[in-house]
């Protein structure tokens, strides 16, 4: 097993198989050395976990922990190409869609539990850009979608 795989269940996490896409597009596409993710959903085990609007029906908490699990999900779609996630050199960006309400503008806190997340796991190769964007309106009704852009070697 890989050594982020072990770190990773060091922290209870074990990577799922490769999220099924719900309409016409791949999980993961790779470009060069580097790897494009479909964004993700905050789903366990087939079932979305986080749903409605921020500032309205879930707590910043709860979504961040959504952010983090749609992280994990995204980290299986590149296992999927490259099925080691040593192969990983670094993160390169991260982008997150937030559903909110129009008055909700704590976007940043929510992917924060994306960030945080790959900084726990890759270290300074975790250190990353950014973009944290509210939405109206997420597929399933999710609270929250992360895509990740990744080098490999």
């Amino acid at each position: 097993m890989s050594k982020i795989e072990n770190l990773l269940l060091d922290l209870g996490i074990r990577i799922p198989n490769v999220p099924i896409p719900i309409a016409a597009y791949i999980p993961a596409k790779k470009v060069g050395n580097l790897i494009f993710t479909s964004g993700q959903l905050p789903i366990v085990d087939g079932l979305l976990i986080s749903k409605g609007l921020l500032g309205q029906d879930v707590e910043i908490e709860d979504a961040k922990n959504a952010a983090r699990i749609c992280t994990i999900n995204a980290l299986a779609a590149v296992k999927g190409l490259i099925g080691d996630l040593d192969h990983i050199k670094q993160i390169v960006r991260v982008v997150g869609y937030v559903a909110s309400v129009p008055t909700f503008t704590q976007q940043p806190a929510v992917v924060n539990g994306a960030s945080e997340f790959l900084l726990e796991v890759f270290g300074e190769n975790g250190k990353h850009s950014r973009s944290a964007v509210g939405m109206a309106v997420l597929p399933l009704n999710a609270s929250i979608e992360i895509e990740l852009i990744v080098e490999v070697n």
